[in-house]
C-alpha cells in the first residue's frame, strides 16, 4: 500500500487503520477532512465516500463513537473552509492578476458578481460536489464574499454534509443491512 493509494481509497483501509492506530483514528480522519476542505490541491481526497464509511464503522463497532466523530468532522470541515476562504482572499488577487490566456478579466468579474448574488447557495451546495468542495471557498475569498454570510453558509453546509453522510452510512450499516452492534 503506497501513500497515493491510501489517500485516494482511504475508506477501504479504514477498518485496518482503526485496528492499527486505535484512538488516533479520530485525529487522522479530522486531518483528512480538514485537508480536503482547506487546500485546493487536495480535491482528490475521498470526502463523501469516507464519511459514509465512517458512519458504517460507527454502526458496526463500539470503538468509534458517532457523536464524537460527527462533532470532530464538523469542526474539521468548518475550519477547512475558513482556511480556504482566507487563502483565496490573500492569494486570489495575486493569482488572478497575472496575465494569462486561461484567466480572463471578464471571467473574474463574472465570478465576483456570481458570488455576490449566489455565494451562499454555492458554499452550501459545494459541500456535495467533490471538485467544487475544494474550490468554492477559495473563489469566495478571492471574490471578497461577505465574510459573515460565508461563515453562516459554511457552518450550515458543514453540519448538513457531515450529519447527512455519516448518518446515512450509519443507517445503511445498522438499519438496511441489519447489522447489529
Amino acid at each position: 500500500m503506497n501513500f497515493f493509494d491510501l489517500m485516494v481509497s482511504f475508506e477501504h483501509y479504514l477498518p485496518v487503520l482503526v485496528q492499527e492506530y486505535g484512538t488516533w483514528i479520530y485525529a487522522i480522519l479530522f486531518l483528512i477532512i480538514f485537508a480536503e476542505t482547506a487546500f485546493i490541491f487536495m480535491f482528490f481526497l475521498p470526502g463523501d465516500s469516507l464519511l459514509l464509511a465512517i458512519g458504517a464503522m460507527c454502526a458496526t463497532t463500539d470503538f468509534i463513537r458517532i457523536d464524537y466523530m460527527i462533532f470532530l468532522l464538523f469542526i474539521a470541515a468548518t475550519l477547512g473552509y475558513i482556511v480556504n476562504y482566507h487563502t483565496g482572499k490573500v492569494l486570489g488577487h495575486r493569482i488572478t492578476s497575472y496575465e494569462s490566456r486561461w484567466i480572463k478579466k471578464e471571467y473574474l468579474a463574472k465570478t465576483e458578481a456570481y458570488f455576490v448574488k449566489h455565494g451562499g447557495k454555492t458554499i452550501l451546495m459545494a459541500r456535495f460536489i467533490p471538485f467544487a468542495r475544494s474550490f468554492a471557498p477559495f473563489a469566495a475569498g478571492s471574490s471578497h464574499m461577505n465574510y459573515k454570510l460565508f461563515l453562516m453558509y459554511n457552518i450550515a453546509g458543514a453540519f448538513i454534509w457531515i450529519v447527512l453522510l455519516v448518518g446515512l452510512g450509519y443507517l445503511f450499516a445498522s438499519g438496511i443491512l441489519g447489522v447489529v452492534r
